[in-house]
């Protein structure tokens, strides 16, 4: 029981981190604003960009890791914008 208690706080963590770190992002670059669940998926990968670009740079605690997802976000929102020809 003890092991799916940690299992769903990492997730709600997960969420929550990514979802302050794509709004961030968003904020920063300037872009249109996706939505909530826009700016969670945008937060989520660019935590995984921001994490193999910067590795623990910005640190391991909360504000760390919102910070390195929101440098993240801003480098997708950047590909999504070369790719896609239009501001996101």
């Amino acid at each position: 029981m003890e092991i799916i208690k940690k299992i769903i706080m990492g997730i709600l963590w997960t969420i929550i981190i990514g979802a302050v770190a794509g709004w961030l992002g968003s904020q920063i670059f300037k872009g249109g604003s996706l939505g909530l669940i826009g700016n969670i998926i945008v937060g989520i990968v660019g935590g995984f960009i921001g994490y193999w670009l910067l590795g623990n740079t910005f640190g391991t605690e909360i504000i760390g890791q919102i910070l390195t997802g929101a440098v993240g976000s801003i480098v997708l929102l950047a590909i999504i914008n070369l790719v896609s020809g239009r501001r996101v």
